[in-house]
C-alpha cells in the first residue's frame, strides 16, 4: 500500500516564496508519477503540477513560471516550490500519485495525501 506524507505548508505574505515536500512510502517510488492538488474553500480541487517518472512535469497555467516540481528518487521525496506566492494561491495542498501520468493530470489517482494548509496573507 503507497502511504503519501504531506509537509511544509504554513502562513507566508504575499510576494513570499515556500517549499512543500511529500514522501512516498510502500512501494517503489521510481515507478509513480507524482502530482500536487490544492483545493481552497468553496472551491473545486484543482490540479497544481505533476511530475511523470521520467521528470515530464505539467503545470496549471496560473502558476507557471512561479511553482516547480521537482522528484528525487533516492530520497522518494517530491517537492513543490513555490515563489512569488499570492492571495489565491492560499488552499489545503495535497500530493496525489499513481503509476499512470495521464491519471495524474486528469485528478484520477489511486493515492493521496493527509494536505498541507498553504495561506498567504495580503
Amino acid at each position: 500500500q503507497v502511504e503519501l506524507v504531506d509537509s511544509g505548508g504554513r502562513l507566508v505574505q504575499d510576494g513570499g516564496s515556500l517549499r512543500l515536500s511529500c514522501v512516498l512510502s510502500g512501494r517503489t517510488f521510481s515507478n509513480y508519477a507524482v502530482g500536487y492538488f490544492r483545493q481552497a474553500p468553496e472551491k473545486e480541487r484543482e490540479l497544481v503540477a505533476a511530475i511523470g517518472v521520467g521528470g515530464s512535469t505539467h503545470y496549471v497555467d496560473s502558476v507557471k513560471g512561479r511553482f516547480t516540481i521537482s522528484r528525487d528518487n533516492a530520497k522518494s521525496v517530491i517537492d513543490l516550490q513555490m515563489n512569488n506566492l499570492k492571495p489565491e494561491d492560499t488552499a489545503r495542498y495535497y500530493c496525489a500519485a499513481d503509476v499512470l501520468f495521464s491519471s495524474v493530470v486528469a485528478g484520477t489517482v489511486a493515492y493521496w495525501g493527509q494536505g498541507t494548509q498553504v495561506t498567504i496573507s495580503s
